[in-house]
């Protein structure tokens, strides 16, 4: 959950350039995640819209992917995913809003949809808020072709707004 101790960390990590806390995190994550992968999952991260890539000098989502990857031998797609148009801030915004703002933003990279048709997804992510942006990065994949998705995510806001 997104309590004190949980929050404190992804933040260090999306606004502090803390990524020293990338490999113990993506070592949590490859133990959370033993249950999805019986089926050779492609890891894949959220993505960043690129204006908001180059302020942040790094996805802090695709770190993380990359870690839980390499622990656990994983194929990772690091640009399976795509923003296509830079959305608003999602901070403090309930579901529904979320939602709308997502709508049509993310979208499978159309020179990787071929090469992963058929093949499971592992989404990750950094933190859960109401899952609209996971959502939509489902209704992304699926869109391509791709069958089954499963999420995973470092931290859950427990009242996701």
């Amino acid at each position: 959950m997104y309590a004190a101790g949980a929050r404190k960390l992804v933040l260090a990590l999306k606004h502090g350039d803390r990524q020293d806390i990338v490999r113990p995190a993506g070592r949590w994550l490859a133990d959370a995640a033993d249950p999805l992968l019986g089926c050779d999952p492609v890891v894949a991260p959220v993505p960043l819209h690129r204006g908001r890539l180059l302020k942040r000098r790094y996805n802090q989502s695709a770190l993380l992917a990359g870690s839980m990857a390499a622990w656990r031998g994983l194929d990772l797609c690091p640009d399976l995913l795509i923003r296509t148009r830079r959305t608003a801030s999602l901070d403090g915004k309930d579901r529904q809003t979320r939602c709308d703002e997502l709508t049509g933003a993310i979208a499978v990279h159309p020179e990787r949809a071929p090469r992963f048709e058929g093949r499971p997804v592992l989404l990750i992510d950094d933190v859960m808020t109401t899952g609209a942006t996971l959502d939509a990065c489902t209704a992304a994949c699926f869109g391509a072709g791709i069958t089954d998705v499963c999420v995973l995510v470092l931290a859950r806001v427990a009242n996701g707004y």
